[in-house]
């Protein structure tokens, strides 16, 4: 009997959860996490404002649990879109844009979970989670850059690529399209990679072991 009432607290528990989660993803899509409460999101979840409190510390660690899914499935479709490209260039830009367009989607959400990723409490779970979704993207372009003929500068050139994607979707004007940051950090990427190689010219990407 213990069990069972163990299991159902636990079900509960996780329902309300999962009712808090999908509130504050409405609420932050329709109208910015700026401008948004957490008694509106207590609301729409139809739980007190004080029980929320129990499952999150704050509207900031909501919108990082929002995100980071988000954030994780743009990543694996630019490692996906990434192994048709020709040149070095298109491979890690394959890899950048579909997390600019995740971004982008809603603009002060996304400056608002750069923030909190970049300044937060670096012990907090899903700030973690978040900054291993950057740490994957920036292996991923370290990967491409490895692959397509410097394994020995791959990882710092990432790193560079990395900052400097992170500067653009921070710095980039609220009325910025995906492709004006895109064509941004494509001449930037490009000057940051051709000191090596002539990217113009396809090239045979060097086999992964």
């Amino acid at each position: 009997m213990d069990t069972q009432k163990s299991g159902r607290r636990d079900r509960n528990k996780q329902e309300k959860l999962a009712r808090i989660i999908a509130a504050a993803s409405e609420l932050f899509a329709a109208h910015g996490v700026d401008d948004v409460t957490t008694q509106q999101i207590a609301d729409r979840a139809d739980v007190g404002a004080g029980t929320l409190f129990l499952y999150v510390n704050s509207k900031a660690e909501l919108l990082l649990m929002v995100q980071n899914a988000r954030y994780a499935a743009s990543l694996e479709r630019g490692r996906v879109e990434s192994t048709a490209a020709t040149n070095v260039v298109d491979a890690v830009m394959a890899l950048l844009v579909p997390i600019v367009e995740c971004n982008r989607v809603q603009v002060s959400n996304g400056r608002t979970y750069l923030r909190e990723m970049a300044f937060g409490d670096p012990t907090e779970p899903h700030r973690s989670e978040a900054r291993a979704i950057a740490a994957g993207a920036e292996t991923s372009v370290a990967e491409a850059i490895a692959a397509w003929g410097q394994p020995d500068v791959a990882e710092l050139r990432a790193h560079i690529v990395n900052a400097v994607m992170f500067m653009a979707m921070a710095a980039a004007p609220d009325d910025a399209s995906v492709d004006d940051i895109a064509e941004v950090l494509r001449q930037q990427v490009t000057a940051v990679l051709t000191p090596w190689h002539g990217v113009d010219a396809p090239m045979r990407p060097r086999r992964r072991s």
